[in-house]
């Protein structure tokens, strides 16, 4: 017999070493970029494009990974499903990169990088790289080898780090600063082909010809996921997009420059939670393949309830652990020019927790085939966003939008468990959920209310706080991991 809990936290710690120990290398690029960049406009340009990165792999995955993972449940030949899915990606992504470099010149002025369409060149050949390289990836923790794609993430960011380095403290020169955000996109490519070299021998699963009747079925299966991808990515990064076209009057020119410093703060600050991002992101790896194979088992709604307990535990947790070192954390931005933006770090932390909540509801809507769903929650939540950085961005700048993060999550949160309620109930333990965040919510009010002087003490009071959590979750979980499914 086998606790599948366990099985689950296993995985989540392989993958989490290729996402965790990759997204923490990349956050001690914070500190270089911050720097290098005196300016925060210029590296407001490179978070802009990485917002464009992150919306563009969501489209041209095609929602094809979570397809593959649903459809291989019940399929004779694994490999037609996986030859057919990754048909699909390749096809999106030949299209969409013709038709990027026909018409870069005009997107570039759209985006306000006029004269720079060398950025968007090189953004769409990394985007292609990363999507086409997903299927794959995903092939193998279908096939629970863990340590393999452990090893090609690890091997891809560490040639992007050791590019980084080499060419932003080596080549750099400051006085120059486009050519660093062409150095940056160029070590993001050579890294990004590292994938797939290493995955050649998946490539080699395509056969000619497409099953019609089965690419149909997944395609149908896929399309409401990569609506919703899309609104999701739109609650994800769009704000970025918005505060440099919102904050810019094309009547002066100079305050470009100052949009795309709004941009640089705020995004320097978001790295800060970027802690519950990274578990979030480690999670999910684990996770999605766990919940499917556990479809078929009658006590896997005891197996979702504890998982969601042990996360909404861990979350607020790392909402803690942050929120009450913020002294410690914000030397990660080496420039004081960025501390400015401080402020929205809680906020976006919380709202991270809720993304996480609403992720592990999510499979609600998988399992039972009804993506539709998630398709209309997303679009909502994106409808919010949307609305709420057009109307404050221009009076309040990134607050607006850090607080329109928090908002958009809470509400993806609320709906998805009331639907999930109706069409697919998972009898999750709302009481133990609220104790989780109002316990959390309320130690960090009380370390902001008794604002102690003095860093060293401050610091002391306040781990004693995160102590006292930690010593509640450890009392009220620690049977959970001695939990064995008789039917595992």
């Amino acid at each position: 017999m086998s606790n599948p809990i366990k099985k689950l936290l296993s995985q989540t710690a392989v993958y989490g070493l290729s996402s965790i120990v990759g997204r923490l290398l990349n956050y001690l690029l914070v500190p270089l970029y911050t720097a290098v960049f005196a300016d925060p406009a210029d590296y407001g340009v490179v978070s802009e494009l990485y917002a464009w990165v992150a919306f563009l792999v969501v489209f041209l995955t095609f929602g094809m990974e979570t397809a593959f993972f649903r459809f291989i449940q019940d399929a004779t030949d694994r490999k037609k499903v996986m030859s057919n899915a990754l048909w699909v990606v390749l096809i999106v992504n030949v299209v969409f990169y013709l038709l990027l470099l026909q018409f870069n010149n005009d997107i570039a002025e759209a985006m306000l990088f006029e004269g720079h369409n060398e950025y968007i060149v090189l953004m769409g050949a990394i985007v292609c790289i990363d999507a086409t390289s997903a299927l794959p990836l995903a092939e193998l923790r279908a096939e629970d080898k863990a340590k393999r794609f452990a090893t090609i993430q690890l091997l891809s960011i560490g040639v992007n780090i050791c590019l980084n380095v080499l060419f932003m403290l080596f080549l750099f020169d400051k006085m120059r600063p486009e050519e660093g955000v062409l150095f940056i996109l160029i070590a993001n490519l050579l890294s990004s082909l590292v994938k797939p070299v290493m995955l050649f021998e998946s490539y080699s699963l395509l056969r000619l010809g497409i099953d019609k009747d089965t690419t149909k079925k997944m395609l149908i299966y896929a399309f409401p996921l990569v609506i919703a991808g899309f609104a999701g990515i739109i609650n994800e990064t769009l704000d970025r997009i918005l505060l440099k076209q919102l904050l810019f009057d094309p009547s002066d020119p100079s305050s470009l420059r100052y949009a795309e410093a709004q941009v640089g703060i705020y995004s320097a600050c978001y790295k800060l939670a970027m802690l519950v991002t990274i578990l979030l992101q480690a999670y999910r790896y684990a996770a999605e393949p766990f919940f499917f194979n556990q479809f078929k088992n009658e006590d896997r709604n005891i197996v979702y309830v504890r998982v969601m307990n042990l996360f909404v535990a861990t979350v607020c947790f790392v909402f803690l652990l942050v929120s009450l070192n913020i002294d410690v954390f914000k030397h990660f931005i080496r420039n004081e020019a960025y501390w400015v933006g401080l402020k929205v770090v809680p906020i976006l932390l919380l709202a991270n927790v809720f993304l996480g909540i609403y992720y592990n509801q999510s499979i609600w809507y998988k399992l039972s085939g009804k993506t539709k769903f998630g398709a209309y929650i997303a679009i909502l939540g994106a409808a919010i966003t949307i609305s709420i950085n057009w109307v404050f961005i221009p009076t309040y700048g990134f607050m607006a939008s850090a607080w329109a993060t928090l908002i958009v999550y809470a509400f993806q949160m609320v709906l998805s468990y009331f639907l999930g309620q109706k069409h697919y109930p998972i009898p999750y333990n709302l009481r133990k959920f609220a104790l989780y965040l109002i316990v959390a919510l309320g130690i960090f009010a009380l370390a902001e209310y008794l604002s102690i002087q003095g860093t060293i003490a401050r610091l002391i009071f306040h781990n004693l706080l995160l102590f006292f959590y930690l010593a509640m979750v450890f009392i009220l979980e620690r049977n959970a991991l001695h939990f064995v499914n008789r039917n595992a």
